[in-house]
């Protein structure tokens, strides 16, 4: 898939609606006319709840296959042991501080308050539950169920047992193992399916809903926007920073500047597993992290280190909150913290699949997937720079575990470079 090529056709689309819904909301047609009832409310509405659809659709199982994979690759590599712990709970504490970070920092700023999308919507908030339900509702009674229902939490719990057992079934769980392997092949060229198919899903949520809300929206959107940058200026410059200055011991400024070729790179694919050649060559030869520890932590931070994502995730969700007048409450929160993180451990690094992550989060906390609309189409333009927080976050938790391990070589790390 030729990432450019994508990333501009989707941003035309997201243009191209926004124009046309504008035109539309202030032409004021009549709500029965052709143009209101059959061209906006029909045609352009049924192709972005298609589109709203299909990412509903791989929900399940781009989480339940990713994650067995992902658990049963950890749990069947003899060399893991203090190295996968330490890099699985690294990774994991970043992500959660990261999203932690955008609900505060969206809380104080508000980017969905004066939206209200609760006008004219059927949409009705559940209640929340009870901290105590929430932690027992993690656990499945029936993997079936929580597959049908939609149930993230409970499907991740069974996805990550079903990993471990694998490695533990013999000749049976490796055939298992494979079979698995394939099928996430499989639903990752679904992913890039549908990814193809956005720029005509951007194109009609943003028609539908611009036609309805009219260019003032443009003013919350600008607000949204900002919020995610700041947060993730934030967590590159004091999560990372503190582990490499604490846990290192290095000065970060220099860490980013050997680190510049990853960003670009990053910046320019907006696909952390694209960006892994370049990640691995440069935390070895530029960084001085042993070629042991990088080749298991860097392809691993691919696929679970998904930081920038659980940033615009957190905002995202206070953002859809706030435009619908809902308050999620403590429980809520948590919740979202909980099930960004873990999901976390099963998006792949492929534009677009914090979108359909996103919809799971949104769905565990009671909100409509469909007020996701207005973020899809600023979503490209956040993507690059998600992507570069995510890259940086491989490489230093690589450096944090090669520090613990010995294997972080400060002369390769002090030696002079043109870049």
């Amino acid at each position: 898939m030729d990432r450019a090529k994508l990333t501009r056709n989707i941003l035309i689309g997201m243009v191209a609606g926004f124009l046309l819904g504008s035109l539309i909301h202030f032409a004021e047609f009549n709500p029965d006319s052709i143009v209101s009832s059959f061209i906006v409310g029909g045609v352009f509405y049924v192709g972005g709840q298609v589109f709203i659809a299909s990412l509903k659709l791989l929900v399940v199982p781009l989480v339940f296959v990713s994650l067995v994979c992902g658990a049963g690759n950890l749990a069947g590599n003899n060399n893991m042991g203090a190295i996968g712990l330490k890099t699985v709970g690294l990774y994991l504490f970043t992500t959660a501080a990261a999203i932690v970070m955008a609900l505060g920092v969206a809380n104080v700023l508000n980017p969905g308050l004066g939206i209200n999308l609760a006008e004219g919507s059927s949409f009705a908030a559940k209640e929340s539950p009870s901290l105590v339900q929430v932690i027992i509702n993690i656990f499945p009674s029936n993997p079936i169920k929580a597959m049908a229902e939609g149930n993230m939490l409970q499907i991740i719990v069974f996805a990550i047992l079903l990993g471990i057992a694998m490695t533990r079934a013999g000749e049976h769980g490796t055939n298992l193992r494979a079979s698995m392997a394939r099928w996430n092949e499989v639903i990752m060229q679904l992913v890039l399916m549908l990814m193809q198919a956005a720029p005509v899903g951007v194109f009609c949520l943003m028609v539908t809903l611009f036609a309805k809300l009219g260019y003032g929206a443009i003013n919350d959107l600008i607000t949204y926007f900002v919020c995610v940058l700041l947060v993730l200026a934030l967590h590159f410059s004091l999560t990372y920073s503190i582990l490499i200055r604490v846990l290192v011991g290095v000065n970060p400024l220099t860490f980013y500047r050997r680190m510049l070729p990853v960003m670009a790179f990053g910046f320019s694919t907006s696909s952390s597993g694209a960006t892994l050649p370049v990640t691995l060559e440069t935390v070895e030869k530029r960084l001085g992290v042993d070629k042991g520890v990088g080749s298991f932590v860097i392809p691993l931070g691919a696929t679970i280190n998904m930081d920038g994502t659980a940033i615009m995730q957190g905002v995202a969700t206070v953002f859809i909150a706030q435009a619908y007048n809902v308050d999620i409450g403590m429980a809520g929160y948590l919740m979202v913290i909980l099930t960004a993180t873990m999901a976390s451990i099963g998006t792949a690094g492929v534009p677009g699949v914090g979108l359909i992550t996103l919809a799971l989060v949104l769905t565990q906390v009671g909100l409509p997937v469909e007020g996701s609309a207005l973020i899809i189409g600023v979503d490209r333009l956040l993507d690059m720079s998600r992507t570069v927080v995510n890259v940086v976050g491989d490489a230093t938790v690589a450096s944090v575990v090669a520090r613990s391990e010995d294997g972080f070589d400060d002369a390769v790390f002090n030696q002079e470079t043109t870049t």
